[in-house]
């Protein structure tokens, strides 16, 4: 176990936060991921974090994923004081994280959130993942799927992948999936892509419209100049900012701000 003390942190609000959708509360004030391969048991009390797992998996990679080295301070101080339904969302919001997930992960999850809820996408996820990955057992003996890989869904059948509840997005999955086996589409490409590039790119994928091209730019690339625009945020637009989003202020914190508002709209409503 390694414990942490850190400022702007809260597991609670990542979990809830609509990033990813393999964490779970397991307890009080205890949850889990799991991402990719690897499996995390957290617990928090206020600022104090406590991370279930070897030295060097938390080094080499639960750091990244919960991007750790960024001081999310800075984002909270840049909102504009005057632009007070912003500042009320930073302040509600403080302790979210952009986390840096697995690409392959990130597109084929954006690929089946679409018109769907949480509930029922991680449902779906966690079908696919029981279906189609490996069985791993955790450092602490805990068993647990990962998720599948290109290849693996890539021999799946659209019926089969129906009856993991994917409906109509069985489709687009296992299109995705058999253009990375064929070469046709090479995810870790995008590492090397502007924003711009990266979505234009993510766009010529079968079933993926702007919101999910966004939203895997934000969450799979970590390019935080990507501003999902779903129905709550599209209502947050046109209440609030009539004349635009401050695109200019927030330049290359967009996707923090966009997260911010999501959580506040998620929690109050």
């Amino acid at each position: 176990m390694l414990t942490i003390e850190m400022d702007n942190f809260d597991l609670g609000q990542i979990c809830r936060s609509g990033q990813c959708f393999r964490m779970e509360q397991i307890g009080e004030n205890r949850y889990r991921v799991i991402a990719g391969d690897m499996y995390l048991e957290l617990t928090q009390e206020k600022g104090i974090v406590n991370f279930f797992c070897p030295e060097l998996d938390f080094i080499v990679f639960w750091i990244r994923y919960f991007d750790l080295d960024c001081d999310y301070g800075k984002y909270i101080n840049r909102i504009n004081p005057r632009d007070k339904y912003l500042k009320a969302a930073g302040e509600m919001g403080s302790g979210i994280r952009i986390l840096q997930q697995d690409l392959w992960e990130v597109i084929i999850s954006f690929l089946i959130s679409q018109q769907n809820n949480i509930i029922r996408i991680k449902k779906c996820i966690e079908n696919i993942c029981r279906e189609f990955g490996e069985k791993k057992i955790s450092s602490t003996g805990v068993e647990y799927y990962a998720f599948p890989t290109a290849q693996a869904l890539a021999k799946a059948t659209e019926e089969q992948l129906q009856e993991c509840n994917l409906g109509y997005r069985a489709k687009y999955v296992l299109d995705t999936a058999r253009r990375v086996v064929f070469g046709d589409f090479i995810p870790d490409k995008l590492y090397d892509m502007k924003y711009q590039s990266a979505r234009k790119e993510l766009l010529q994928l079968y079933g993926v419209g702007e919101k999910v091209a966004d939203c895997i730019c934000l969450f799979g690339l970590h390019q935080l100049e990507a501003f999902p625009v779903d129905t709550h945020i599209r209502q947050v637009l046109d209440e609030h900012y009539k004349r635009g989003f401050p695109n200019r202020r927030y330049s290359d914190c967009k996707g923090v701000m966009q997260q911010y508002i999501f959580y506040y709209e998620l929690t109050v409503s």
